[in-house]
């Protein structure tokens, strides 16, 4: 079955403009692995995630099937990154003490991941998937990008999204959830670095196929009514986590 391929088109864009995760994020999942022996970040992109999760473990292996996106991987010594998909790891079995997805459980085959998942987990091991939807920064530039979502490109998004915009409460897992603390990704930003970010939205892309127009020069004159002072602007995406202990049979 052929990946789901969103983002090779842009890679560097997803590197530059697409917000990292909380330190206290990769603390809290390591604290739940059994162990601390490796880690698969599947789904890595760049390797936003597995930067994360070095901090904790002395190996990372981190897949993407995207050539594109590993291209702008982040090299660091305890990470080694290999052309994969999440339903086929070039992995022994029951070696991942941690599992992780960031920003792209949604598309993934879900009975064939768990299978592999199941395959390559150690006993004990925890599986936690996340993801984040919309940013917040103060009520009226909340509305303009709610709108442009809505009425401009809403139409473009791949079914898949809904996963994401009901913050996976209804993504498929089979295993019991775990309590988690709330978690959010903060940034501080230029108006010009958060259009960027808008730019790396996979149905702005697909809105540009189809129309061969470009969405982002009305959303950026927008937003500049709302932008009074030029300067940098505190924007926020709360996340939302599936995090469950591997029961092989679930």
């Amino acid at each position: 079955m052929a990946f789901k391929d969103h983002f090779s088109r842009q890679p560097a864009a997803y590197r530059r403009f697409r917000p990292g995760y909380p330190a206290e994020l990769f603390e809290f999942l390591a604290q739940l692995a059994p162990a601390r022996r490796l880690a698969w970040d599947s789904a890595t992109g760049n390797g936003q995630a597995a930067i994360g999760l070095a901090a904790s473990f002395p190996r990372v292996l981190a897949t993407d099937a995207s050539v594109a996106q590993l291209a702008e991987r982040q090299t660091h010594e305890r990470i080694m990154y290999a052309c994969a998909t999440a339903e086929r790891a070039p992995l022994r079995a029951s070696c991942c003490d941690l599992i992780t997805v960031a920003q792209a459980a949604h598309w993934f085959d879900f009975p064939a991941f768990y299978r592999e998942i199941e395959r390559v987990a150690s006993p004990g091991a925890v599986l936690a998937l996340w993801t984040y939807s919309r940013c917040h920064i103060d009520p009226a530039l909340d509305s303009v990008l709610e709108r442009f979502n809505r009425e401009v490109i809403g139409p473009c998004w791949p079914p898949e999204r809904r996963y994401v915009d009901d913050g996976y409460r209804t993504l498929p897992f089979p295993y019991a959830e775990l309590a988690t603390p709330e978690f959010v990704l903060t940034l501080e930003w230029t108006l010009d670095e958060l259009v960027s970010y808008v730019g790396t939205w996979s149905a702005v892309g697909r809105f540009r196929d189809g129309s061969g127009g470009d969405p982002l020069r009305q959303l950026r004159d927008q937003l500049a009514l709302c932008w009074s002072d030029g300067g940098r602007r505190r924007v926020r995406w709360p996340l939302h986590l599936k995090v469950g202990r591997v029961t092989p049979g679930s």
